[in-house]
């Protein structure tokens, strides 16, 4: 009489169940590689968006005195490379090109304007203006016309994304956009074209109320 004797499942190594967690990994890495250059199969799974966003909640409501008298529209190309020491851009590295377009408007406060900035004649047809110098605002980026040309990223950042909340994040290289679109506005001449626009606008009001000499200056 003979019994036959069960053998015990062979454990696997713990070398083997890295090895196979990095084959796992690297394949899903090189699958979704493959479908972002074959957009046929991605179309295949189809994906479909949601809007769940919940309604806007309007925070505060400021009145503006400003006069805007002037806007530019800017367009910058952004080389955003980031290097590790001591490795080699296909393994860690990114660099992203991108065209960045947005716009910048200058305006004069009006609300700074007093009673002793404002002179009158006795017989009214003569007005002196003194106004503040025109100031830039903020530079807005028009989402619409701002686009990543290129993306080059090295295996380790690629592999980074994978696990990501915000994968290809491009905040960065919008704050260098909105930083280089501010700096050549300062450049641009664009707060002497709000003053020219700001002084046509104010003689054309007054002398269409019956003054005919209006002088408008600017100061500090």
């Amino acid at each position: 009489m003979t019994t036959s004797i069960k053998r015990a499942p062979r454990r696997m190594p713990g070398w083997a169940k890295a090895l196979t967690a990095v084959v796992v990994v690297l394949a899903v890495m090189f699958a979704g590689i493959r479908l972002s250059l074959l957009p046929g199969l991605r179309d295949f799974f189809g994906t479909e968006t949601r809007d769940r966003t919940g309604p806007a909640l309007l925070q505060s409501i400021q009145d503006m005195s400003r006069y805007e008298a002037a806007s530019g529209n800017f367009q910058v190309v952004v080389d955003l490379e980031k290097d590790a020491k001591f490795l080699p851009d296909a393994v860690r590295g990114t660099r992203t090109l991108y065209v960045g377009a947005g716009t910048v408007d200058a305006y004069v406060d009006l609300g700074q304007v007093g009673d002793k900035d404002v002179t009158v004649d006795q017989d009214r047809t003569s007005a002196t203006l003194r106004l503040p110098h025109a100031r830039l605002g903020a530079p807005a980026l028009d989402p619409d016309r701002s686009y990543a040309v290129s993306k080059q990223r090295g295996l380790l950042d690629r592999l980074g994304d994978l696990f990501s909340d915000n994968p290809n994040g491009e905040q960065a290289v919008q704050k260098l956009a909105v930083r280089h679109i501010g700096d050549a506005a300062k450049e641009s001449g664009l707060t002497a074209r709000a003053e020219a626009n700001t002084t046509d606008m104010l003689q054309g009001l007054l002398r269409s109320l019956g003054f005919k000499e209006v002088r408008v200056s600017y100061g500090a």
